[in-house]
């Protein structure tokens, strides 16, 4: 990754950066780049920009494509995973002992899955996240961080960027870099793979129902697909866990109703981190797992995404069971996976650990968790584990070393300066299987997020990274 997008001139030209961070403010609002604030979460009367970066972030244009090009085979990749129960279970055997969460979430798995399925189709909307990893040669590669399987973000907002970084760079007499910000519609492909899944489901008055918490600052982002929905006429609601609680309810052939309307898909953005369930969240969900209704994610995916069996899958042989005969494809997967090591009780468990303790500023320890924030580095690497025996939880990764670039991060209330950042793409996967018959596998656009080098980890919803776009070079 180059160091920045735009001439050093500019970069450091203080007054005109003051004017292109008001103009860029202001183009934000304007294109509908918008977050509730902390002190009015709950209302849409007060709202202000979501974070994001003054300039583009240069992203060398064949890592970029090798990214697009991988996705629609993890899309298959997590469909096969989430049907295959044996693999699920002899790859979660450790964490579901220590690990409450992941183990509710597999017991309703195995519940439905002891279960006549109740509907044939699969959906998925999925994102691949990644980082370029610098070598000691100084080329970079692409490494996947990880694929989240449920609630992925931004794809609304993210459709909204392009115009307001290429309106920036007219407006710095950049005219000739505005042409090389990509258009990007996420929104409209996500859109598009629900409004699929929805026809397919067969009912005209059945709705989308977006499982939603009850905070939800980042509401614009679901509006822009919700919208999407609507301009093809398929009616949408938005209901919490709560809400499915006191009026949802299974008819006689399992069709989900709630508020008295049958719901043709369900689609999470909330319910994959512990806080997201009580005991209630837990019934409501077994109950739309066993329900007629189109589960985006069911169960089977969004453990398709766990930390583990992301470990699981870099290990020897693995894909090919996945792919049989497909040498191509698995060599192209494969060729994203940073190392990745199991933390299992045993001697490679303890030759993992070892590792860990002799180097930790090498690694980084993951959990078994989704929604930012909740990774380990450093020296804590040693503390937890040395301190917890429940060290199956967690699975170790190579700590991947990107190329700083410079930037201005603009974020409300906050001041503008310059910053050394670190970036994070993202690709969104949409894929709906009828069956054994795959109707739908595609690439639906991309996200760039961005962040100052001084903190670790932490995404866009947790405060720490802001909206970007690539700069292909």
């Amino acid at each position: 990754m180059a160091a920045e997008a735009v001439p050093e001139e500019v970069l450091l030209n203080n007054d005109l950066i003051k004017e292109l961070v008001e103009v860029a403010k202001d183009t934000a609002l304007l294109h509908g780049l918008l977050l509730r604030t902390k002190e009015s979460p709950y209302s849409s009367e007060v709202v202000s920009y979501i974070p994001f970066t003054l300039f583009p972030t240069p992203v060398p244009r064949d890592l970029f494509q090798q990214a697009l090009q991988v996705q629609t085979l993890f899309n298959q990749l997590v469909d096969k995973i989430s049907r295959d129960s044996c693999f699920l279970e002899e790859a979660l055997a450790g964490p579901i002992k220590v690990d409450m969460f992941t183990a509710r979430l597999f017991q309703i798995y195995r519940t439905v899955q002891q279960e006549a399925c109740a509907q044939s189709i699969a959906l998925c909307l999925n994102r691949s996240d990644y980082m370029l990893d610098l070598r000691p040669d100084r080329n970079a590669t692409l490494k996947q961080i990880e694929i989240n399987t449920i609630a992925a973000s931004f794809g609304g907002l993210a459709s909204r960027t392009p115009d307001v970084h290429r309106h920036i760079l007219k407006v710095a007499g950049l005219p000739e870099h505005s042409k090389r910000v990509l258009d990007n519609n996420p929104a409209a492909g996500l859109a598009s793979a629900l409004a699929k899944a929805w026809e397919l489901y067969g009912s005209v008055k059945a709705v989308v129902m977006f499982l939603v918490e009850d905070i939800q600052r980042n509401i614009f982002d679901h509006r822009c697909i919700e919208n999407e929905l609507w301009k093809r006429n398929i009616p949408v609601i938005r209901r919490r866990f709560s809400d499915v609680f006191k009026t949802g309810l299974l008819d006689q052939d399992k069709k989900l109703f709630v508020d008295g309307k049958e719901v043709a898909i369900v689609y999470f953005r909330h319910g994959y981190m512990p806080d997201n369930y009580t005991e209630q969240s837990w019934e409501v969900r077994l109950m739309m797992e066993r329900s007629q209704a189109v589960k985006c994610p069911d169960i089977g995916t969004q453990l398709a995404g766990t930390k583990k069996v992301q470990q699981v899958l870099a290990q020897p042989g693995v894909l090919e069971r996945f792919f049989p005969n497909e040498p191509e494809a698995v060599a192209r997967i494969r060729a994203t996976f940073a190392g990745l090591y199991t933390m299992d009780i045993g001697e490679e468990g303890d030759r993992t650990v070892a590792m860990a303790l002799a180097n930790p500023e090498k690694f980084v320890l993951k959990p078994q968790r989704e929604g930012g924030g909740n990774n380990i580095y450093g020296e804590e690497i040693c503390r937890v584990l040395q301190e917890k025996s429940e060290r199956v939880a967690y699975i170790l990764m190579d700590k991947v070393n990107p190329q700083p670039s410079r930037n201005y991060l603009l974020r409300h209330g906050s001041p503008v300066k310059l910053a050394t950042c670190l970036s994070e793409l993202g690709i969104f996967g949409a894929h709906i299987r009828q069956g054994t018959d795959v109707v739908w596998n595609q690439c639906a656009g991309h996200l760039l997020r961005t962040k100052s080098a001084e903190y670790a980890d932490g995404g866009v919803a947790v405060g720490v990274a802001v909206l970007d776009n690539p700069f292909l070079v």
